[in-house]
Order: structure tokens, then sequence, then C-alpha cells
């Protein structure tokens, strides 16, 4: 059975006093973990405080994004190796916004993810359709090429180890959502295409986690699906109530 896994993406929100106060608040929550793994991924400054507050506990720690080399002359950037460094288990690749804003493509995310795994990082790759795209009929043949394009070259091994997130760009921040059903369609498309290119066995442990604004009173139907096996959570990860809340909702 896949182990549920809900991380928090705090995008670029907060201040220094507000991350370590929140991600001390869910540290202090983690009675209502059961047996999910649970992830915090604040703003790269705020990363060493967050380490700290929840040192010796259950909450692991992600950056949200970092590049692929693992030093050199790139001002501005953060290294996989960094992350690791700095007390971090995770980190989130391709996200939309970093898709859509910043013009990321399938064979950067690739690089980032190939580099994730030398540094010993689990990659939370993330894809998804635009509202455009999903109106037209092309959902999956769009998530199909993020997929084989963001993975491409990972072994078996790696796969295992590397967590996907479908995150339907036109559910994020917006406050509408897939329906369960429309969630879990993706979700078993997306197992299906890596059955087919890393066989069965890798994709029955690969996790797939939802993202698209995801809240408590949504959570546990998303959840519950078949092929959905936790959430990537945006705003609602902000406030302690609200992601615990999430947390809750899930199966145990």
């Amino acid at each position: 059975m896949r182990r549920i896994f809900i991380a928090g993406n705090w995008k670029m929100n907060g201040t220094a006093a507000e991350a370590k106060a929140l991600a001390a608040g869910v540290a202090a929550q983690d009675n209502a973990f059961g047996g999910v793994e649970v992830a915090v991924c604040p703003p790269f400054v705020y990363l060493a405080d967050v380490v700290a507050a929840v040192a010796g506990g259950p909450v692991g720690v992600g950056g949200q994004n970092a590049y692929f080399e693992s030093s050199g002359a790139f001002t501005g950037e953060v290294s996989l190796g960094m992350l690791r460094d700095v007390g971090c288990s995770y980190v989130i690749l391709g996200h939309s916004e970093r898709r859509q804003i910043f013009g990321e493509t399938d064979s950067l995310v690739n690089n980032k993810a190939h580099a994730a795994h030398t540094a010993g990082l689990t990659p939370i790759v993330c894809v998804g359709e635009t509202l455009e795209e999903r109106e037209a009929g092309q959902t999956l043949a769009v998530v199909k090429t993020q997929v084989n394009g963001s993975l491409a070259g990972l072994s078996a091994k790696q796969m295992k180890a590397t967590v996907i997130a479908y995150e339907p760009v036109w559910a994020i921040g917006t406050g509408k959502v897939a329906t369960p059903e429309q969630a879990q369609e993706v979700h078993a498309d997306i197992r299906k295409l890596l059955t087919e290119t890393f066989g069965a066995d890798v994709a029955g442990v690969v996790r797939i986690q939802y993202g698209g604004s995801v809240k408590p009173d949504n959570a546990e139907e998303l959840l519950g699906q078949a092929d959905i096996d936790g959430a990537l959570v945006g705003g609602a990860s902000l406030k302690v109530e609200s992601f615990i809340g999430i947390i809750e909702k899930a199966p145990q």
C-alpha cells in the first residue's frame, strides 16, 4: 500500500517569524498525522529556520525549486546539494508556476530530477494542463508529454523514489478544483503511462499527489480515490488549522 504524502507549498509568502511559527504549529500537531507522510516547503530564505523548528519530529522540509548544476556562476540559483546541506529531504520541480511564468521546460525539469536523486533528495515532479488544453480535450496528451519528458532516463530505483504531483493549472489558486472523478481519471492515466515505461512493479509504488485548491472540505473525497496518494497543498498550507484539517482527512 502506498503511504499517503501531503506536502505544503508555501510559495512566496510569509515573514521569518511567520514561517517559524507555522512550522512549529504543524510539528506540534504530529499526533494528527497517523500514517501520513508530511512535509512543508517554505521560501529558500526561511529553510534553515523551518528545519530547526521541526527538528526531531516527523515533518520533512523541502525546497520549492533548485538548479541542476552542483555549483558555479549561476547568480541567484540554489543547487540540490545546498538544499540537502541545509536539511531538506524533498524538492518541488516543474511546478506550473515555474513552467508558466518562468518558462521551464520538460528538459530542464528532467535535468533537475536527475540532479535531485544525485543529491539524495526526493523530487516532487509536477505536471498538469491549462484550462484551454482541458477544454480542447488535450489533457492526456499534455500530461503524457510532461511525464515522459520530465522523467526521461530515470532508473527504476530512482522512479520508485520520485513523487509526481498532478496539478491542473486551472485549479491552482483559483478556488476551482477538479472533481474527484476528473482527478482520479488523470491519476490513473499517469499510472498507466508509468506502467508502460517502467513496468507495473514501479508504477504500483510511485505516489501521485493531487494539487489544485485542496482544502479540508474536499480532501477526504479526493484522497479516497484509488490512484490519489496525497496532496500538494498551496494556500491551505499557510494556516495550521487548514493544513492539519487536510491531513486528518487522509485515509489511514
